[in-house]
Formats: structure tokens, C-alpha cells, sequence
């Protein structure tokens, strides 16, 4: 039989692996929270950019630390620039994660003008960007194609989708706010084609831009 002497020994060794259970747990949720996250991309939006089924990591630390639930910026390092993949809140429904490509920023005028996007006067033109429909829908029936002129107001962006012609953007819902923003969007790990049953093992470690 076990002598008695060797149960505090026991103990103390399920102490401890219960306790890394908890630090590994704490320091995932920290990770999770203030630095990288994990995201799957469920819809073309960002074709060719983004495929359905890319697995991407976001940076959430680049932009700053933000207070969790709320969203609310305790330390600012930097704001999102002009061409960043960033993720942020749907401003129509928060609990919905978007993903999309900062297109203007506080101050900038935004207009389009069949399919071409104008930034301050200059048209921009993302060699990712890509139109699938060569239609020019006039601007009184929607504002796909045709588009302000549109003031982007402070602490604002306006993002759009890669693929130009089948993505529900600032067209559609208007402007993103600083808060809702999560992070940038750098690196597919995993990518999965349901279609082919397969994995797209040449998108694996892509870097974004």
C-alpha cells in the first residue's frame, strides 16, 4: 500500500499541472483579446484577395489596446491607413465580424464614378481590386457603380471589397468607426476548398496585401 507520505507529493503535482492548465488558458484569452486572433472568411468579398475558406490571423495590437466587450480605445498606437485589410464590427449588426480594405480615411472625399474610385480628387486604382459585371449601373439606382462625393467624417473609414462588384461595403451602410475595428488582417495559415474537398496548400503562409 501508498504510504500517506506520498499523497501530499500527489497533490502538489495536480496543483500544478492544474495551474498551467489555467496560466495556458488565461495567456490564450490574453493572446485572443489584446494581440492575435484567428478568423475564417465565409464569403467572396474579397475575391481574389481572400477566398472562401482562408483561415487569416489578425493583428489586434497594431491599432492600439482596446478594453474588451466594449471595443474602446485605452492606448492608441496607430490608425489604419489607405489599402490596410482591417476586420471590424458590422456596424449594422456588432455581433457580425466584416472583413474589407480601408479605401479613405477622416478628412478624405470619396466619390466614384463608373467603377472608378476617387480619393480627394485622384483616382486610386488596388491592382487586387476586381469587377466581375462590366454593367455601369447609373448612380440613381444604387451606389455600386456610382458614388458621393462623400466626406469621410473624424474618427471614420470608408472600406471596400476587393471584389468590387459583389461586396456589401461603405457603399451601401456608410462609414466604420475607429472603435469597431479589431485589427489588420496579415497572413493566411490554413485555407480550405469545400467545393473540391480539398486544401489550398499554395495560399498557406501568404502574407496580405
Amino acid at each position: 500500500m501508498p504510504s500517506e507520505k506520498e499523497n501530499p507529493s500527489k497533490k502538489s503535482a495536480l496543483r500544478e499541472n492544474i495551474e498551467a492548465i489555467l496560466v495556458a488558458i488565461i495567456l490564450a484569452m490574453f493572446i485572443r483579446t489584446f494581440v492575435i486572433q484567428a478568423f475564417k472568411i465565409p464569403s467572396g468579398s474579397m475575391k481574389e484577395t481572400l477566398q472562401i475558406g482562408d483561415h487569416i490571423l489578425v493583428n489586434k495590437f497594431i491599432f492600439g489596446i482596446k478594453m474588451p466587450f466594449t471595443m474602446k480605445t485605452l492606448v492608441s498606437i496607430k490608425d489604419p491607413e489607405r489599402g490596410d485589410i482591417i476586420v471590424f464590427k458590422f456596424p449594422e449588426d456588432p455581433d457580425k465580424d466584416f472583413i474589407k480594405r480601408v479605401i479613405g480615411v477622416a478628412g478624405d472625399v470619396i466619390e466614384i464614378k463608373d467603377k472608378q474610385v476617387y480619393v480627394n480628387n485622384e483616382p486610386v486604382n488596388y491592382k487586387q481590386a476586381v469587377f466581375k459585371d462590366s454593367r455601369i449601373i447609373p448612380g440613381d439606382v444604387q451606389p455600386r457603380d456610382n458614388f458621393g462625393p462623400k466626406t469621410i467624417p473624424p474618427d471614420c473609414l470608408f472600406v471596400m471589397g476587393d471584389n468590387r462588384d459583389q461586396s456589401y461595403d461603405s457603399r451601401f451602410w456608410g462609414v466604420v468607426n475607429l472603435d469597431a475595428v479589431k485589427g489588420k488582417a496579415f497572413i493566411i495559415y490554413w485555407s480550405w476548398d469545400k467545393e473540391n474537398f480539398s486544401v489550398r496548400w499554395g495560399r498557406l503562409g501568404n502574407f496580405l496585401k
